[in-house]
């Protein structure tokens, strides 16, 4: 910590913005982790000062048989209960090591298989995250949003900002399947639903040039954006849809006002989806991967 403390305070530091960025995050880690590590130590000096004073107790009453005094034994109860809660927490803290965890998400929900069913289920997951961002302290972003005809959505994109938000959501990543009976028939019958959700990280500047992709490998094209873009909305190609053509894989980008601004952020997303991908499949040649688009439908499910 002294020695990120002595690099964040030079001068310089501040010339390389991404390597700022880096040195700040490294540090706050730091930081946080050696808190964790004092509360440890707190909470187990508490325990053993409690246990102390209850040995002490039962000398005094001679023998073992004596009862503890009720208060530090409540004492005592409630820290290693609040020890073991920090454990559980730091536990899954260390399982989020990997090197894109502690960056921002991007989760895509897309209705599958189940016609009405289905959008209304996709809506449904939406809610599940944003009350679970709520509840975390992340803030959630919507960037796309398209509703269905009768009920729930067909599609929804939105970024999750927060530590560890990507490292807590990939396991989403997959197919989510509902069984129900239909709101929307007659007759209530039970009906399958599918969602797909994808989740890729958000790579911030150094992450993003770490990443080089080909001009040869990308299929980009304009049009006109459907969304609320000002007065250039529907008149200017402000929209960009890039397709990383060995892999299949296509970004579409219309949320900001520019055709460039939104290029670049196409970039960033369809590098994200690589990294994602490849993570993912653990291939060692990111151009070769095929099995990155999932299939809302029978036998995909993860839950």
């Amino acid at each position: 910590v002294a020695d990120l403390d002595a690099t964040a305070s030079e001068g310089s530091l501040w010339d390389d913005p991404a390597k700022a960025k880096a040195v700040m995050a490294e540090l706050a880690d730091a930081k946080e982790q050696l808190a964790t590590a004092r509360q440890f130590e707190n909470l187990l000096g508490d325990a053993a000062v409690a246990l102390e004073m209850i040995d002490a107790e039962k000398e005094e009453a001679g023998g073992a048989d004596a009862l503890p005094d009720p208060s530090i034994l409540a004492e005592l109860t409630t820290t290693c209960e609040t020890l073991e809660r920090s454990l559980a927490k730091w536990e899954v803290r260390a399982l989020l090591g990997g090197r894109y965890d502690a960056m921002s998400a991007l989760v895509n929900i897309y209705a599958g298989a189940g016609g009405t069913d289905a959008q209304d289920w996709a809506e449904m997951l939406e809610r599940m995250y944003r009350g679970w961002c709520d509840g975390r302290g992340f803030a959630m972003k919507t960037v796309e949003r398209s509703e269905g005809e009768e009920a729930g959505l067909k599609s929804v994109t939105f970024e999750v900002d927060g530590r560890f938000a990507y490292g807590y959501l990939r396991c989403e990543r997959g197919t989510h399947r509902l069984v129900r009976q239909s709101p929307f028939k007659k007759d209530a019958t039970r009906q399958t639903s599918f969602a797909a959700v994808e989740v890729t990280p958000v790579l911030d500047d150094g992450a993003v040039e770490t990443v080089l992709l080909k001009d040869s490998d990308l299929e980009i094209s304009t049009m006109r954006s459907g969304g609320a873009g000002g007065q250039n909305v529907n008149k200017v190609e402000t929209a960009v849809r890039i397709k990383h053509v060995p892999t299949g894989i296509t970004i579409r980008c219309e949320e900001e006002r520019s055709q460039a601004a939104n290029k670049q952020k196409g970039l960033a997303r369809l590098k994200a989806k690589l990294v994602a991908v490849a993570e993912t499949q653990r291939a060692a040649d990111v151009a070769a991967i095929r099995g990155d688009a999932i299939k809302a439908e029978w036998g995909q499910q993860i839950r």
